[in-house]
């Protein structure tokens, strides 16, 4: 074989094709933007063959097994020539081009290496981006950035016989405007065409770009048929807008909108979405229906921000009629909040306005309910405003730690029978943590001084008005612990394990607070952290009395790398004096105090091995005798999409503070076969007898393809229920079609729920 290399030939762009991948895109998968052009500037040009003919100052002929290399380029034919005036390769039979790690089979080509335009034969080829392959009649390379493929098929499929392709009469690929247009463009699946399109345009290097997206076909929370034909518009690289034309069967033509927005000026970043809903005139409910969520952020100067966060509906049925998820289902208090916050180092100060509108429950006015009035969901006062103020430093003056939280609001609400006013509000802390190694004590005193300016209050007791109140109550509390630590085998591994024993003694006395108003106040959960807070109260219109002593033992071990395996707690709660002010949390009001009894905290959580994690937790109630709640849950997850979860939560009635429940559930991803995969989920009422959600699903999981489908049911309401279906053909690398969302319902519904096809797109 004889070779000859050349002086360095101007850079070409055939590769230009390699863009193709980007029709499997639009907007619906980001990838990564190309990087920096590449090309083989300053790199020899070698050519072999078996023989040479002709002048290599003019033109070169090669004979049998002929290549031509340059850099990562490189052209392999049965015969060749290069024209040396006018710089362009021709070659012909068994045509095998590569450059860049892009593969292309062709009959014949013809290649301007200066100019970068030629063209090739009934060309095969394999892209190294995103795995796309397919087939052309011909394919033109107009310039270096610049490719019209004729007659050319698509896919990610491996093989000669893909499941599925896309094919176009034409397709103009321009790199150096990232635009590519196609037209007449028809997906294939088992060579069935599914979906036609007469044109469509894409980003070349899969960056956002405007058009439309998949049609969405399903079905709403009442059942009614519906179809969704999203178009995306990419206004700018931090903005853009996707409206949703969404026709509705029973009801009409809905019009939906999200606008998404995210930059930053000299004063700081600011960032917002904005989401709307319009039906005008439903058919059902004869009136104009409408949805409005908008949030904001925004710096404008350091240490100075404002924001808002705004949701409103048309009517009380909204969310039955249009939910297509369980909490958007059960989203009744919609919130409105215009805030600003300004700091510095050591302080900060904070100030809103917050109003809401409730949307009542349709069984809650039902005038034939008997639980109508146990059903209605109550209206949150607004705050008309509210200042926070918030100061603080640690480790002054010898090692005091000291805060000052103050707080000034005004109180509105349109029912006029409820109390309204004015509530200011300081609390003061001084602490002085002694901490050393092995061991802690912390002694604190807190002062809470509280003033009250109101309109119509009535003294229960008295019956008579007060409209000025003022609290003032001091809180002592000390707080000390131990921690020791071993070497521990645990499941075979060197670990360490703690033993964290802690006491927390608090000390507030009792003042009668029956004629303070409740504005924003409830009795704070109980959980490990509860524990060792003062205040058996959130907010700051109660102040709980306390003479009590929490004794609390945690053991943890801790891996080598510092990563926690399991956490065994075990905490109580002893009352030297009954707690007096209400409320009190009782199985029964008619219960007589029991000053010796305490609540009890159980907990363990963790990972048993790699496979088996669980969680669980037990409040005791040793006054009355009883489990006031609990909650197990136990994971199984040895392979990804291999998951079993198993949960069962109980809470028992609390008088005038809560209805009790007591659920199970179980849900889970398995495969059945080599391809097939099931997912499932059941949350059973078992107090009511009743399923409050259920999910039952099928995967395939193919090569380049993954087919869903599945139903669910869940509560809207009480008396309603929704039944959505769902199907989808996911083609990986190009888009998914189909009726519904089921792969944001398998990852809303079950833990540990993993992608069939992880290493494409999107979740």
């Amino acid at each position: 074989m004889s070779w000859i290399t050349a002086l360095p030939f101007p850079p070409r762009r055939a590769a230009a094709f390699s863009a193709l991948v980007a029709v499997a895109t639009g907007p619906l998968y980001a990838q990564t933007a190309p990087t920096a052009p590449r090309n083989d500037d300053d790199q020899p040009t070698t050519m072999r063959a078996e023989e040479f003919s002709g002048r290599p100052d003019r033109e070169l002929n090669m004979f049998r097994n002929v290549e031509v290399t340059r850099g990562a380029t490189g052209i392999t034919a049965d015969t060749a020539c290069f024209r040396q005036v006018e710089d362009e390769v021709t070659a012909q039979g068994h045509i095998n081009m590569w450059r860049f790690g892009d593969r292309y089979k062709g009959d014949a080509l013809q290649l301007n290496l200066e100019t970068g335009k030629g063209w090739v034969l009934n060309p095969a080829y394999h892209l190294q981006m995103n795995n796309g392959q397919g087939k052309a009649a011909r394919i033109d390379f107009l310039g270096e950035n610049q490719a019209l493929v004729l007659d050319g098929t698509y896919s990610t499929c491996e093989g000669p016989d893909p499941d599925w392709y896309l094919k176009s009469s034409t397709l103009n690929l321009d790199n150096g405007r990232d635009v590519g247009t196609a037209g007449k463009t028809v997906i294939y699946f088992k060579d069935v065409p599914i979906v036609g399109l007469p044109a469509m345009s894409f980003s070349l290097s899969g960056a956002r770009r405007s058009g439309w997206l998949p049609p969405s076909i399903g079905t709403g929370s009442k059942g009614a048929a519906e179809v969704m034909v999203p178009y995306y518009v990419n206004i700018a690289p931090n903005r853009d807008l996707t409206l949703y034309p969404r026709y509705i069967f029973n009801r009409g033509l809905q019009m939906g909108a999200t606008g998404r927005y995210i930059g930053e000026t000299e004063r700081g970043p600011y960032s917002g979405e904005t989401h709307l809903e319009v039906l005008p005139n439903d058919r059902v409910a004869k009136r104009d229906r409408w949805w409005i969520d908008t949030l904001h952020s925004q710096v404008l100067a350091p240490g100075w921000s404002y924001g808002w966060n705004a949701h409103a509906a048309s009517d009380n049925e909204y969310p039955s009629d249009f939910s297509r998820t369980v909490a958007a289902s059960a989203e009744r208090q919609l919130l409105r909040e215009l805030r600003t916050d300004y700091w510095g180092h050591y302080w900060s100060v904070n100030a809103r306005v917050q109003s809401y509108q409730v949307l009542q429950d349709p069984a809650s006015q039902d005038p034939n309910n008997p639980n109508a009035a146990a059903l209605r969901v109550p209206r949150p006062y607004d705050r008309l405003p509210q200042i926070n103020f918030h100061a603080g430093r640690y480790d002054v003056l010898g090692g005091f730690d000291w805060s000052a939280d103050a707080e000034l609001v005004r109180f509105s609400h349109p029912d006029d029978t409820l109390v309204q006013g004015n509530r200011a509000n300081l609390v003061g802390q001084l602490s002085y943590p002694i901490v050393r190694p092995g061991w802690f004590f912390t002694p604190k005193a807190i002062v809470h001084a509280t003033q009250y300016d109101l309109d119509n209050n009535v003294d229960p007791t008295t019956k008579e008005q007060r409209n000025r109140i003022s609290r003032v109550l001091p809180t002592l509390s000390l707080d000390t612990g131990l921690i020791f630590e071993r070497q521990s085998g645990l499941f075979g591994e060197n670990s360490t394990q703690t033993l964290e024993p802690r006491l927390f003694y608090v000390r507030t006395p009792y003042k009668d607070q029956s004629a303070i108003p409740n504005f924003d106040t409830a009795v704070a959960g109980f959980n490990y952290a509860q524990l060792f807070t003062e205040n058996r109260f959130v907010g700051a219109d109660r102040v709980s009395d306390a003479n009590q002593l929490t004794a609390a033992v945690v053991s943890r071990f801790i891996e080598p790398n510092g990563a926690e395996r399991l956490r065994l707690v075990v905490g109580s709660r002893y009352y030297f004096s009954d707690p007096r002010v209400e409320p009190r949390v009782r199985l029964n009001p008619s219960e007589a105090p029991e000053v010796t009894r305490s609540d009890a905290l159980l907990a363990a959580s963790g990972r048993i091995s790699e496979a088996w994690s669980f969680d669980s937790g037990v409040q005791y109630d040793a006054q009355s005798r009883s489990m006031y709640s609990m909650n197990y849950g136990v994971q199984w997850n040895p392979a990804p999409m291999k998951v079993m979860n198993l949960e069962y939560r109980y809470q028992r009635d609390t008088f005038g503070l809560a209805s009790g429940f007591r659920n199970a559930d179980v849900s889970g991803q398995w495969p059945l076969s080599r391809r097939w995969y099931g997912v499932a989920r059941a949350s059973y009422s078992l107090r009511d007898r009743k399923l409050l959600e259920g999910l039952v699903g099928l995967e395939y999981k193919a090569d380049c393809w993954v087919f869903r489908m599945g139903a669910q049911r869940f509560v809207t309401a009480l008396q309603t229920t929704s039944t959505p279906i769902f199907f989808q053909l996911e083609l990986n690398g190009l888009s998914r079609l189909g009726i519904g969302n089921p792969i944001e319902t398998f990852n809303k519904s079950i833990p540990g729920y993993t992608r069939l096809n992880t290493n494409v797109g999107r979740p």
